[in-house]
């Protein structure tokens, strides 16, 4: 068995081990506490879990939240990204933009939700939250890569008549990835948390918030416990996905970045 697959091995049995080790915790907590109305036992949220995605109004429920929140962090993502270039390009856009930037930052999550409710209709609320929750993330880690991109390269690049579609594939791709990743693992389980929030405040249709907001209004313990899973189940799996692709777009670009940085050097 070769190293690395022994590493992975042994890295997987420490997550599960803490995984074990909580779920032991959890069903304490339950144990001591002794009341399902608070606390349901990790079973019991599993056997109502099942239960719920036995249903055709699970699934709606579930892809309506998916759709929209991930709606919602692709528009932000790609907002903050051009948003960063555009601002390191021209220093009046940066100026313009920076108060708004400090502004959606400062601004506590139900104020927006609340003015959110005014202005547009239910379904868009929680898209438009999300979009709000990941573009300063976005616009920050991206606006950092950029402006940490080597001198060297961009001199090597000016000196040898490099165009900008190279530049910009052959350097400021490959340095500001990284950044990228950063904020796609941060901004997803932002948009995740506000977006649902939104949807339970605005009491969205076909959406797990919905879910939640009933499921505090009936005491469904168990039901609140299982739509709370599935919301971190779905936020886990979509934050793997993108990262999977980030990380596809990054081999792409891996070999001109070795390059680059041999050149660098030489």
């Amino acid at each position: 068995m070769s190293a690395d697959r022994r590493g992975k091995i042994k890295q997987f049995t420490i997550k599960a081990a803490v995984a074990a080790l909580w779920l032991v915790l959890w069903q304490l907590v339950c144990i001591i506490v002794n009341m399902e109305l608070l606390v349901v036992s990790p079973l019991t949220m599993l056997r109502r879990l099942t239960e719920l995605a036995a249903t055709g109004e699970f699934w709606l429920c579930s892809l309506g939240s998916l759709g929209r929140i991930t709606e919602g962090f692709l528009l932000g993502s790609v907002t903050g990204a051009v948003l960063a270039m555009l601002c390191h390009q021209f220093s009046f856009a940066r100026e313009f933009f920076s108060p708004a930037i400090v502004l959606i930052k400062s601004t506590p999550v139900a104020s927006f939700i609340i003015l959110a409710l005014v202005w547009l209709t239910g379904q868009r609320v929680p898209v438009f939250i999300s979009f709000l929750m990941v573009l300063p993330v976005v616009y920050g880690n991206v606006s950092q890569g950029i402006s940490e991109v080597d001198p060297k390269l961009l001199e090597m690049a000016r000196v040898y008549g490099m165009n900008r579609k190279k530049r910009v594939t052959k350097i400021y791709i490959p340095s500001v990835l990284p950044y990228m990743m950063a904020a796609c693992r941060t901004a997803l389980g932002l948009s995740w948390k506000a977006g649902v929030a939104a949807e339970v405040i605005g009491v969205t249709k076909d959406s797990i918030g919905r879910k939640l907001y009933y499921s505090k209004i009936y005491l469904e313990t168990a039901d609140l416990f299982a739509w709370t899973a599935v919301v971190i189940i779905m936020s886990i799996a979509l934050e793997k996905t993108f990262i999977w692709a980030m990380g596809a777009i990054g081999k792409k670009f891996h070999l001109v970045r070795r390059e680059n940085n041999a050149a660098s050097v030489k």
